[in-house]
């Protein structure tokens, strides 16, 4: 019978029949999976397959452009390589006064609809535009890399390809877009409608490479990591990572993915696809977040698995209607059963909040004390 109140409409039975029943076959709850390691070798495998992009190493050749005195810390503008084409922008936020080497945090910023910035959304600055001042109402008005900072983090914070210094910008744009100079609001929200509607452009262009966003994005993060490493102010046995939204699934994926993350925390992006597939796809599964194949194999809280043993703390809002709430807590109670099985019950926590999509002061309350647990 036809869900008629379906985006996906009359199609939604055959769509629906193409998906997965029953349990994922490699999820770690599989009865066959009976080592942890062992499961881990071969559901990462398969990911990293799956994702299309394995472009080869190269040296990070970091260089660090200006170094600015800021409250509590010291805010550093740095480029490193992430491929041999790629070269990333990032804030590296260093507290003052250190003594040795220091936990770190791989700060992720969300997708938002806005594309203006990237990593300023969550770094204070000087001359911060009032309408990224009103978009970090998300964060109940924070700048949560410079708070973290501020609590004897090193901090790390990239754009993420086609956000801030790598957003989408046209040979004739104008000197505001160009060069973000002299916007208004109206030019901010013209920019970030046509970054909107040229994602799906963007996407078919880098599906037709041969590649994939998610692929390119999951490696930049990882990368990101290599360039922690490599900073003599930075305890390698104690990183972690957060984000909030599409930040909070490229935390679930660095953490499942690399295993020096050793606690992550997700806000706001924990979901059963099965569960999405009738009435939360518009936003939930955008082209930024496609890994074609996967979920036959894993669902997400199967992948966000992986993330063992690492401390995984997962925060969502009952009134976040971009999730199906049953389907939020299904994933808690999957990944509690995967911690369990593995002997390490107390290293996940599934958190829910009467609240919307956003991370909130309780929740960023939770999170910071969750991250001082198992890193300070």
């Amino acid at each position: 019978m036809t869900d008629r109140s379906s985006q996906l409409g009359s199609l939604l039975p055959v769509i629906a029949a193409q998906a997965r029943r029953g349990e994922f076959p490699l999820s770690y709850l599989n009865p066959l999976f009976h080592d942890a390691q062992t499961w881990k070798q071969q559901a990462r495998a398969r990911v990293l397959d799956l994702v299309h992009y394995h472009p080869p190493r190269c040296d990070l050749a970091p260089e660090t452009i200006e170094r600015v005195d800021c409250d509590g810390y010291t805010r550093e503008r740095v480029v490193f390589s992430t491929t041999p084409d790629i070269r990333v922008p990032a804030f590296v936020l260093v507290p003052k006064q250190l003594k040795g080497r220091a936990p770190a945090i791989v700060a992720l910023h969300d997708h938002g609809g806005f594309y203006v910035w990237g990593k300023e959304k969550l770094v204070e600055t000087a001359d911060e535009h009032p309408a990224l001042t009103g978009f970090k109402r998300c964060y109940a008005g924070r700048s949560i890399a410079s708070d973290l900072a501020r609590q004897g983090y090193v901090v790390v914070v990239i754009d993420m390809f086609y956000w801030g210094e790598r957003r989408y910008v046209l040979d004739d744009d104008a000197r505001d877009f160009s060069q973000r100079v002299g916007l208004t609001p109206e030019r901010i929200d013209a920019f970030n409608a046509r970054a909107g509607e040229a994602e799906q452009l963007i996407a078919r262009a880098i599906y037709t490479a041969g590649t994939t966003w998610s692929g390119m994005m999951f490696w930049d993060d990882i990368r990101t990591v290599d360039y922690l490493l490599s900073r003599p102010d930075v305890d390698p046995s104690r990183i972690g990572c957060v984000g909030l939204s599409v930040g909070g699934y490229r935390s679930l994926h660095l953490a499942a993915l690399d295993d020096r993350i050793k606690a992550a925390v997700i806000v706001g992006w924990m979901a059963s696809f099965p569960k999405q597939l009738a009435h939360h796809m518009p936003y939930s599964i955008g082209f930024t977040k496609l890994v074609p194949g996967l979920y036959q194999q894993m669902d997400l809280p199967d992948v966000a698995a992986l993330a063992m043993p690492a401390a995984v703390l997962a925060i969502n809002g009952s009134q976040d209607t971009l999730f199906e709430l049953d389907g939020v807590k299904a994933c808690f109670a999957k990944l509690s059963a995967c911690y369990a099985k593995a002997g390490i019950p107390q290293r996940f926590r599934g958190s829910l909040y009467d609240a919307p999509h956003e991370f909130n002061a309780a929740m960023q309350a939770e999170a910071w004390a969750w991250l001082k647990r198992w890193l300070v």
